[in-house]
């Protein structure tokens, strides 16, 4: 690629929230490039892969994405289940998931560079540097900043997350098939949860929480008890492999605009601060993002780009707000966890009631 390439939207981070930002924008005849740090897109998988049924049907995908159905979730505290809530949902195969709607971006003509980062920004132009070779300076109209919880590009606008959760994941084999996404709570894990979400004959077992104090949280430790508790209950062999760990967001979402930058998915903190789920917000913001883009730079008005924050907050700036409130008022009452839980989960309708 010569230095001196120009490209309408540089799209950074090809994930699904910068997919799908590249699609929007592609589909409007714009030029658009996605740089991907990964050697292969979706992989390694650093999610606990459920998504709503209804997310699926919008996006048309192969079926083959899909690990399994779920029937609902079930909600369990201190080892206890206490709450069954009927929601039917997929697990799927997160890999193919990004690498179905990457596919999409590039039909409609966005172009994808793996073993790729961006490395710096003056203004319009953008430093990338391919694994192995040497930095290249493109030209970009609009930077759409796609590149997860720790995102480089939200750093060049000063408004990287703060607010993070941390998380491990391994994958185990079930000793039978279980049709429900199981979440537990402990007061062991400080403002966050673990997770037993079955995949066929296995399941992603996990937890996130944060750090309280100065001390980071014992991650290893919690995740290997949490094992063994679900082998105890004859859930799980307790032979785990494929350990990943990553950062969830779990703030208020800050300012997600600036000149000509914008900030998608995790990059944004589009997370959902309670339950961290990403998926759906990261596909439906990056849509936003690409389309607002593109009529930007056709009505050549930057300008116009204020206007996703406005959209995206239209759609999902209550339940945000709910899930901030609901958060704060979780880890200033975690010792009282059995008595707040209802009021902080969204499993309960206690979650939605009042401010």
């Amino acid at each position: 690629m010569p230095s001196s390439a120009i490209y309408d939207i540089l799209v950074v981070g090809a994930g699904p929230a910068g997919a799908s930002a590249a699609a929007a924008a592609a589909r409007l005849n714009l030029r658009v490039l996605m740089v991907e740090r990964r050697d292969v897109v979706g992989l390694p998988v650093q999610c606990a892969e459920y998504i709503p049924a209804q997310l699926l049907g919008e996006l048309n995908l192969d079926r083959d994405t899909i690990a399994q159905p779920v029937r609902g979730m079930k909600t369990f505290l201190a080892g206890r289940e206490i709450k069954e809530t009927p929601s039917q949902g997929f697990i799927i195969h997160r890999d193919k998931f990004d690498q179905a709607l990457v596919q999409a971006a590039c039909n409609s003509d966005a172009q994808l560079m793996l073993k790729t980062k961006a490395v710096s920004r003056n203004g319009n132009d953008v430093v990338i540097q391919t694994k192995g070779g040497p930095p290249a300076t493109i030209a970009a109209k609009i930077i759409i900043g796609a590149d997860g919880p720790l995102s480089t590009v939200a750093k060049w606008i000063d408004a990287a997350n703060q607010d993070l959760i941390s998380a491990v994941q391994v994958r185990v084999p079930l000793k039978h098939r279980l049709e429900f996404a199981e979440v537990y709570f402990s007061k062991d894990l400080y403002g966050g949860y673990a997770w037993l979400f079955p995949k066929g004959d296995q399941a992603n077992l996990g937890l996130g929480m944060k750090k309280k104090g100065d001390k980071p949280p014992p991650l290893a430790r919690l995740l290997k008890d949490f094992t063994s508790k679900c082998a105890h209950a004859g859930k799980i062999d307790a032979t785990p492999t494929g350990l990943v760990s990553g950062w969830i967001p779990a703030g208020p979402v800050a300012p997600v605009v600036q000149c000509n930058v914008l900030l998608v998915g995790d990059a944004a903190g589009h997370t959902h601060p309670i339950t961290g789920a990403g998926i759906f917000p990261a596909v439906t913001a990056g849509g936003m993002a690409g389309t607002w883009a593109a009529r930007a730079i056709a009505a050549n008005d930057i300008n116009l780009l204020s206007s996703y924050e406005v959209e995206y907050r239209d759609l999902f700036g209550d339940s945000m707000q709910r899930a901030v409130s609901r958060r704060q008022l979780m880890e200033s009452r975690w010792d009282d966890l059995d008595n707040i839980l209802k009021k902080c989960w969204v499993a309960f309708r206690e979650y939605y009631a009042g401010p």
